[in-house]
């Protein structure tokens, strides 16, 4: 058995046999054309909330004029924030995302603590809550008059889970055309709530959308309320970055990357601002507030027996954020784990499918495990502030990269306005946010700090015994014979920038000397 690291390119791979030697050409598919990359962001950033639950921002604004002036600016400053991304997803032009941009701009440790608190509890909770929503409304036509039961709920979308990640193991053109057409049926959905919110106007249904009445405050105007409205409007939008976790994935990503942004968040703006408009046509603001499902309340008002529309619309578009969600969380942690942050199987692609399914497999068996907990909403609470965090620091990377690589080939160079626009937005939010809720973000920050002490044993600390890499390799092997897969084809990494050289799991000797 051959063992020990081997180096291509200037980047060093961890290898544990003759079955990870194999490589053959095997590489990652570019299949992501621009329609299915418009489709990964529109699905992700368009789950259920808002068919279910878009009052955050009506309840913290304190009127409906208010209301619609934070979904307009929060998708402006969504849309610099992308415009940032698009930059950097050009010029670092890898798989993982924010991940792979703070890990080159600040180095290995604040690359891991972001994907740290990703694999820990974020993609987790989050795909483990849309799929808990999916089963909820699937579920909801057999249990019309009572809850349905807390074990069919977590069994179904244990279901959904596994079925759409046997879909993205199987093809990654499968995975995009599953996602193309459950976003395409979101959009229509929306575009029904949005036409029959015309309607209504066209037939005098406009009292809340006249500026005497619209802003009309139904609760009393303060500032930290308002700030509170433009950070649950900030987090609808979230979502809006994942399109970079698949950049080596993307038919010419240098065209459509920024292209699929440009399109996707424009769009997305125009559907939350007129379905919210459409929403107080049908509905006064407390009516709104009271419902716990908006769009059905919605349908049963306007669309009489078709009623059933909404629902079956709310189940189809948490479907696709599961798997879109999947797609591109599976790619993170390929990432990291080639990047050697976290354990090398997870760096592997089948040897046909070209698919990254440890990775796939890892990001489902994570997912199922949170469905059996009980507090999924509490980790949410305590991670979301920590996901913000990384959003700001990843844009004040791209003005650090201008100052450290001023003449580094830039295909999108946008003005330094625009990120520094962002961080002025990203600053205030998050100032509040520690302002208001001190506990909540110090236990998220906690949280991340976690990984730290990780890190050191893990990534930073070489000289690991003997025994830990014969097992690790022998775990490896096995996984590999499995899964059928192989370390991918990598193309040679920029020599400009310093890379992660020793693998979490490397198997190779550990008496052997380190860069």
């Amino acid at each position: 058995m051959e063992e020990g690291a081997r180096r291509r390119g200037g980047s060093e791979k961890a290898t544990d046999g003759p079955d990870q030697l194999a490589e053959g050409g095997v590489g990652l598919k570019k299949e992501i054309g621009l329609v299915s990359a418009c489709g990964i962001i529109i699905g992700n950033i368009i789950g259920s909330g808002i068919f279910v639950s878009p009052k955050g921002v009506l309840e913290n604004a304190g009127s409906v004029g208010l209301a619609l002036l934070v979904w307009i600016i929060t998708g402006l400053i969504t849309a610099v924030g992308a415009l940032c991304y698009a930059e950097l997803g050009v010029t670092i032009p890898k798989s993982g995302g924010d991940y792979a941009y703070v890990k080159d701009i600040f180095g290995g440790l604040a690359g891991f603590l972001r994907l740290w608190i990703a694999v820990l509890v974020i993609y987790p909770t989050n795909q483990a809550v849309i799929a808990l929503t999916f089963a909820n409304y699937v579920l909801h036509p057999l249990f019309s008059t009572c809850l349905a039961p807390e074990s069919g709920l977590r069994l179904l979308a244990g279901v959904c889970l596994l079925l759409l990640t046997w879909v993205n193991c199987a093809s990654v053109r499968w995975a995009t055309r599953v996602q193309d057409v459950f976003t395409a049926g979101k959009l229509l959905a929306l575009a029904l709530i949005i036409i029959m919110g015309i309607v209504q106007i066209c037939k005098g249904h406009y009292y809340w959308l006249e500026p005497r009445h619209a802003f009309e405050a139904f609760t009393p105007v303060d500032v930290g309320m308002v700030a509170l409205a433009f950070l649950q409007g900030s987090f609808a939008y979230g979502g809006w970055n994942f399109l970079n976790y698949v950049t080596e994935e993307l038919v010419d990503p240098y065209r459509n990357l920024p292209r699929a942004i440009f399109i996707s968040i424009p769009v997305v703006t125009f559907v939350y601002v007129f379905a919210n408009v459409a929403y107080v046509t049908a509905m006064s603001p407390q009516e709104l507030l009271a419902s716990n499902a908006v769009a059905v309340t919605f349908g049963e008002k306007l669309l009489g027996v078709m009623a059933w529309i909404m629902p079956i619309s709310v189940a189809l578009s948490t479907f696709g954020g599961v798997n879109g969600s999947l797609f591109t969380s599976s790619r993170l942690f390929f990432a990291g784990a080639r990047e050697g942050h976290l354990p090398s199987l997870l760096a592997m692609i089948h040897m046909r499918r070209c698919t990254p399914i440890p990775a796939l497999l890892f990001t489902c068996l994570s997912t199922l495990l949170m469905l059996v907990t009980s507090d999924i909403y509490t980790l949410i609470n305590y991670v979301g502030f920590i996901n913000y965090l990384f959003y700001g620091v990843t844009v004040a990377g791209q003005i650090v990269l201008r100052w450290r690589q001023p003449h580094m080939a830039r295909p999108i160079k946008v003005s330094l306005f625009f990120p520094v626009v962002y961080l002025l937005f990203w600053a205030f939010l998050l100032v509040f946010s520690l302002w208001s809720e001190p506990v909540v973000c110090g236990v998220g920050l906690a949280i991340m700090l976690s990984g730290v002490p990780v890190y050191g044993l893990g990534v930073a600390w070489h000289r690991k015994p003997p025994a830990v890499y014969t097992c690790l390799a022998a775990v490896t092997r096995v996984a590999q014979k499995l899964c059928g897969v192989v370390y991918p084809e990598m193309e040679p990494p920029n020599p400009d920038r310093t890379e992660q050289l020793e693998p979490m799991c490397n198997s190779g000797d550990p008496n052997q000397p380190h860069d």
